[in-house]
């Protein structure tokens, strides 16, 4: 009895002691050192972390490189680890080239972002990593990762480029898994085809300490694998890109390209001057865009969807299918005999042969290219039919390339004579003067091309495309294009395809410099004034047609002088290399 009251009192007093215990262990976590703990333990979280994908890369129509991802190491900041900012600051522009302002205005952005790595320098060379890493010890903040950065294999316009995120569009695009440090296309194909090139972002759940430390509490199955973006296949074939490039003028300016007519697929896509895209894989300086964005010559502009020229007589076909299309006339009509020049009211237009081509019918008209024949079909019509028919050639439309930013050209109106003129402008006047390409009509040397490509497939306007198919995973997906027909008929087809043709090939022909033995070459010349006063603007656009191909181009020299001895010669050269390549 006596043992079993103290062995009753000892679990009393053992059971009062852990309790007891347990009391001032709870009042010691929660009151005395509550504020230390509560610190720790919302620093011990489960954290999400993005995996991004690689983003595709570009390929020609042969599967050769255009565009690739590279190593590259990239510095970052960690907003939240950041000891003494000055210093960090500091040590940042000491090694390259930004500014304090610069790099306060990131930290100031991302003062929020206390845990997440925010991009500071991309494209680091290895060994500036290695000497800048000898003193992070100092700097827990600053951190390199190895990525993958653009590599484009040449000069041009028509891949365009990535770019940091800006404030503005990371905050339309966050919603779509778009970090502050991503990249994404600013102009060209990058652009245009972002959705697919940059794929799918993954996920993987991290638990990390109060250090940030990932703590490998999950082993299995608690990550989503990211989707990797599409590779392209482009129309363009690189051999035919390189080969243009080095035919083109020296210091000019222009444009060139050459198009499958049968698909409308672009073989080669030439804006001079061009760029390195390379140039904005790395940390571009603020003095080094100024260079870039003040250069008189705007190396950054696509001359291709984005320059508009008056196309001088490249655009005679529309005058003269216009013409018989309404019965003006036929293929034997004979106009105002050409005496060098002719007389509208009080104003003397003249040919650009001065010596006169006499009286010619449409054919020859084409063939010599006669000024004055085409002064006086122009009167034969109003101003709103040449505008309409102009129109539906789709030369004041944009062709609907797969690129951003095309611009669609220009034909006045009456209506806007009348706004930017005054009600006393001389449309009269300004109607001749549009017959021969010339005054304010604007067209692009992609709408030129696209233009003359259907010529030489039967009327049939095939959509402009650079992109072929793409590779997604397993799975290759072609685009689908559009196709439209010219507002002309069979008869009036064959004699435009008759006129371009002895252009070529016939003596006193202005296109004869483009003739070829390798290919039938068609096309018309065009020496385009302008208002800066300079030389003229030198055109030749048409299509060559050979067993193994069919293809459509438009040569076009800023200043360049002469349509038949600068731009017709190039284009021999373009055709001559392409029947060597064409498979």
């Amino acid at each position: 009895m006596f043992k079993k009251i103290i062995s009753s009192d000892y679990i009393e007093l053992a059971i009062i002691s852990i309790f007891g215990s347990l009391l001032f262990f709870t009042f010691k976590l929660q009151i005395i050192e509550g504020d230390k703990y509560k610190n720790i333990a919302e620093k011990n979280i489960f954290r999400i972390q993005t995996v991004y994908p690689i983003r595709g890369e570009i390929y020609d129509r042969k599967y050769r490189p255009i565009v690739l991802n590279k190593a590259s190491y990239n510095l970052y900041i960690r907003p939240g680890k950041i000891k003494d900012k000055e210093k960090v600051i500091e040590v940042i522009c000491a090694n390259f080239e930004k500014t304090k302002e610069e790099i306060e205005k990131i930290i100031y952005e991302n003062r929020y972002r206390s845990y997440q790595d925010i991009l500071l320098i991309q494209n680091v060379s290895y060994e500036k990593m290695v000497y800048i890493s000898e003193q992070l010890n100092y700097y827990p903040s600053l951190l390199f990762k190895a990525e993958r950065v653009r590599d484009y294999l040449y000069p041009n316009h028509f891949t365009g480029h990535t770019g940091r995120i800006t404030e503005e569009e990371f905050k339309r695009l966050n919603v779509s898994g778009y970090s502050p440090n991503s990249f994404i296309g600013k102009t060209g194909l990058e652009k245009y085809y972002e959705q697919f090139l940059r794929g799918e972002n993954g996920q993987q759940i991290l638990q990390v300490d109060a250090s940030g430390h990932n703590i490998e509490f999950f082993k299995h199955n608690l990550q989503k694998t990211p989707k990797n973006g599409a590779n392209l296949i482009l129309t363009i074939d690189n051999d035919l890109q390189k080969y243009v490039n080095t035919i083109f003028p020296k210091n000019k300016k222009g444009a060139v390209v050459v198009m499958n007519i049968k698909t409308g697929g672009i073989l080669a896509y030439l804006s001079k001057p061009d760029f390195d895209p390379n140039i904005f894989t790395s940390s571009i300086s603020t003095n080094e865009w100024n260079q870039i964005i003040s250069d008189p010559d705007k190396p950054l502009m696509d001359r291709v969807i984005q320059g508009t020229y008056p196309p001088g007589s490249v655009y005679k076909p529309i005058v003269a299918s216009l013409g018989l299309e309404e019965k003006i006339i036929d293929e034997q009509t004979k106009l105002t005999k050409c005496e060098g020049g002719m007389w509208f009211g009080n104003r003397y237009f003249n040919c650009w042969w001065e010596k006169g081509h006499g009286k010619l019918a449409i054919v020859d008209a084409l063939k010599f290219s006669c000024d004055v024949y085409f002064y006086d079909l122009s009167t034969r019509f109003t101003l709103e039919q040449l505008n309409r028919f102009t129109s539906q050639n789709y030369l004041s439309s944009r062709t609907n390339i797969d690129l951003p930013s095309e611009r669609k050209g220009f034909f006045p109106s009456r209506k806007w004579y009348l706004e930017n003129y005054g009600k006393y402008i001389d449309i009269f006047g300004q109607k001749v003067n549009l017959g021969i390409g010339q005054g304010e009509i604007l067209v692009t040397p992609l709408q030129i091309c696209a233009y003359y490509s259907a010529l030489g497939n039967d009327g049939v306007w095939k959509q402009p495309h650079i992109l072929d198919k793409r590779i997604e995973a397993e799975h290759t997906y072609e685009n689908v294009f559009e196709e439209k027909h010219l507002p002309i008929s069979d008869k009036t087809l064959k004699m435009i395809q008759t006129s371009l043709y002895k252009i070529v090939n016939e003596s006193y022909g202005t296109g004869v410099a483009a003739s070829s033995s390798t290919a039938r070459v068609f096309g018309k010349t065009g020496s385009a004034e302008n208002h800066m006063g300079k030389e003229t603007h030198s055109w030749f656009s048409g299509y060559a047609l050979a067993d193994k191909f069919a293809i459509g181009f438009s040569v076009f020299i800023e200043n360049g002088g002469h349509g038949g001895s600068v731009s017709a010669p190039m284009t021999r050269k373009i055709v001559e290399y392409y029947s060597r390549i064409a498979e």
